[in-house]
């Protein structure tokens, strides 16, 4: 079949180098026709508990001899309830609330949605929305609204009613004096920042930004697609600041499955609990509380607690911070560590053409993009396996 069948993203497809075939995937590695590659990226940050993981695997094998999905409008099933009342519990305070849909992008829809209707429901005249400078929240429209990335949405023009401001609390401040009372929410990759280049502050700013959202009756959203399940370190960075909707994605199922979820608050719930009609959100993803992915999505959670994946995260930061700590090079600008997640900035992005193919050659599949060489591992990695990682990072500035 010719590649040029299918559209693959964030390439220009004239001239793009033909993608690696995978055969077969275990553990951390990817079986492809050139070998075997330790995936130091997790297939997106996703794949938290290794490729092919017999508890997961057999997740969704006894849910597909039921069903593999059935619709939720006007129906339910024991899955999806089964996932709603786990992360009841397993979510800090009144987290309570979910609304399921099939991907991190839509999820921040969803939750960028909540917060306007919930503003309109009680007649507020509320439209504007504050954000992080280097914000990315997704790629469809209003999550490219919010976001401030121009290499991913340059093609999409203006803005409209979208505040950026940079991880400093005297902005913070600024921004709440100048536009509070006109602020729906204010939504943020909480402590990393993900594809805007791996950045990462300090949890004094969330601080401050729950009590200002508090002060000014302004919604916080947290999107945890790629910060949740441990990568900063945290469980959920919601475990140490509360947001009053919390977005859920990626390694929810594992990363088997697309699937996501945005969970609220009673504030947010009861802002749509009533006798009107048109108060009700009118959202409905068709794969929504998919039953499959429920299923994985359960499973995984059981794993994460039963084998305590924190400790795995916390060996895993160790390991990096004492190979990388004092790792530096004339062509780096920073070298930053945080949780499961390491990155080197450099101050050319030429700096990095090619270190794909060189990081194949010695086992490991990455993926940089722009100015940033990262890694986030899978949990599940070996020490040897991390420093095979590690070292092929270090060795692309010593050649």
């Amino acid at each position: 079949m010719s590649e040029s069948m299918i559209w693959y993203p964030y390439e220009q497809m004239k001239g793009m180098k033909k993608p690696l075939l995978v055969e077969h995937a275990q553990g951390v590695y990817l079986y492809t026709e050139e070998g075997k590659l330790i995936d130091s990226v997790s297939s997106w940050w996703s794949v938290i508990f290794g490729y092919h993981n017999p508890v997961l695997d057999e997740a969704i094998k006894n849910q597909v001899d039921q069903f593999a999905h059935v619709m939720l409008g006007g129906l339910t099933h024991e899955p999806v309830q089964r996932l709603a009342k786990k992360l009841k519990e397993w979510l800090p305070k009144d987290l309570d609330y979910c609304f399921f849909s099939d991907s991190g992008s839509v999820a921040v829809e969803v939750a960028l949605k909540m917060a306007l209707q919930f503003n309109t429901n009680r007649g507020s005249s509320r439209r504007k929305t504050l954000a992080l400078e280097h914000a990315y929240h997704g790629d469809t429209f209003k999550a490219m609204e919010v976001g401030d990335d121009e290499d991913y949405h340059f093609a999409f023009g203006e803005k409209k009613d979208v505040i950026h401001i940079p991880t400093q609390k005297e902005a913070l401040e600024e921004a709440f004096q100048k536009y509070g009372e006109e602020l729906t929410c204010f939504i943020l990759e909480p402590l990393l920042q993900g594809a805007g280049g791996m950045r990462m502050y300090e949890l004094d700013f969330l601080v401050r930004a729950r009590e200002l959202c508090d002060a000014y009756d302004v919604l916080l959203i947290f999107d945890e697609v790629a910060t949740g399940f441990g990568r900063t370190g945290y469980r959920f960075v919601a475990d140490q600041v509360c947001p009053d909707i919390l977005i859920l994605g990626k390694a929810l199922t594992g990363g088997y499955i697309g699937h996501a979820v945005t969970v609220a608050n009673r504030k947010v719930y009861e802002g749509f609990y009533s006798d009107d009609p048109s108060h009700a959100l009118m959202h409905g993803p068709t794969f929504m509380g998919n039953a499959l992915a429920c299923s994985v999505s359960l499973a995984a959670i059981e794993l994460f607690e039963k084998e305590n994946y924190i400790d795995k995260i916390q060996k895993i930061a160790a390991i990096t911070r004492r190979e990388m700590k004092d790792f530096s090079d004339p062509a780096i600008s920073e070298v930053r560590m945080m949780g499961g997640c390491v990155c080197i900035e450099v101050k050319d992005a030429k700096t990095l053409e090619g270190y794909q193919e060189f990081a194949r050659k010695r086992g490991v599949f990455a993926r940089p993009f722009l100015k940033y060489l990262y890694a986030c591992v899978p949990y599940i990695i070996e020490e040897g396996e991390l420093l095979q990682v590690l070292d092929t990072m270090k060795a692309w500035f010593k050649r």
